[in-house]
């Protein structure tokens, strides 16, 4: 299968929306920015490298859009989207893949875009709200229970290949924009997020409720804990253990207005994420103030 990543970037102007659409000569179409997955590439840089590359704008990543599926030359294709907003402007240089670069308004895409399906996609981004994301991670790989020689669980450090996995989580947080890092104290989750935190300048908050310990005395803090941060706007992630997600993702979704039962959730809500995998609850402010649930996508961290 060829896997693929773009988005639809936006903008707010006084006239209204405006999309980015790019020109390939090779094609000679016009499309909304996107390209193939590198070797071991998480599929959310694959859209923020395709987007920088073919209009140069570095983009910050919102509710994820309905999944593209087709053929090309025999072969089935996925690409996965994304509603974004700019970042940063790089500049752009045009090359033989994409030589023209055109903001429009939304209302255009049907007369310019060349592909139906992506008409649809700007219709249904530009209909969706700016959203604040709140992820919920489990650590990445932790050193064996057995291999430890410590007395206390709680400082069980990550092995060789969770470093890896925390590093390379920091480009993949920062893609959703994140300003708050919250974490269990124990070590394996801390230095999951804390190499992260550093990118960006800030602290690992400590949550004490969602150390595995914790838990087990008093699951019903930890729900209250992941309830009353869902309703705190910032940009968060929260690093905690496998026995504790059962917990988080239940509590986060229900108090996001999400029944974890409803078949579309089942499959992204199931608590059993691999070591760093995460599950992202993109929200908005509802008109009461409170916070509700736009989308919710599911990831996880292939092993280096």
């Amino acid at each position: 299968m060829i896997r693929a990543a773009g988005v639809v970037l936006l903008r707010d102007t006084d006239e209204g929306q405006e999309f980015v659409l790019v020109h390939r000569p090779g094609r000679q179409d016009w499309s909304l920015p996107k390209g193939k997955l590198d070797a071991g590439e998480h599929v959310l840089s694959a859209a923020l490298r395709e987007c920088d590359e073919e209009t140069g704008y570095w983009p910050l990543l919102q509710a994820p859009l309905p999944l593209q599926s087709y053929s090309v030359d025999g072969r089935p294709k996925v690409v996965h989207y994304w509603k974004a907003r700019v970042r940063e402007e790089n500049g752009f240089a045009p090359d033989d893949e994409v030589d023209e670069v055109l903001w429009l308004p939304v209302t255009e895409a049907p007369h310019r875009l060349t592909y139906p399906s992506e008409v649809d996609l700007v219709a249904r981004a530009a209909l969706l709200p700016d959203t604040s994301p709140l992820i919920l991670l489990r650590h990445t790989k932790a050193l064996k229970r057995s291999d430890f020689d410590g007395k206390v669980d709680a400082e069980r450090p990550l092995s060789g290949q969770g470093r890896s996995q925390s590093k390379a989580l920091v480009p993949i947080l920062d893609a959703f924009g994140v300003t708050e890092v919250r974490s269990s104290p124990s070590r394996r989750c801390h230095d999951t997020v804390a190499r992260f935190a550093k990118s960006i300048d800030a602290t690992v908050a400590t949550e004490t409720v969602l150390t595995e310990e914790a838990h087990r005395e008093d699951p019903a803090a930890a729900d209250a804990r992941i309830a009353e941060l869902t309703q705190q706007a910032a940009a968060t992630v929260v690093c905690s253990h496998r026995p504790v997600l059962a917990t988080v993702i239940g509590a986060a979704a229900r108090a996001l207005g999400v029944d974890p039962a409803e078949e579309r959730w089942r499959d992204v809500l199931d608590p059993r994420l691999s070591p760093g995998g995460f599950i992202v609850f993109h929200r908005d402010v509802a008109p009461d103030g409170s916070l509700r649930a736009v989308e919710i996508e599911r990831h996880v961290i292939p092993k280096p």
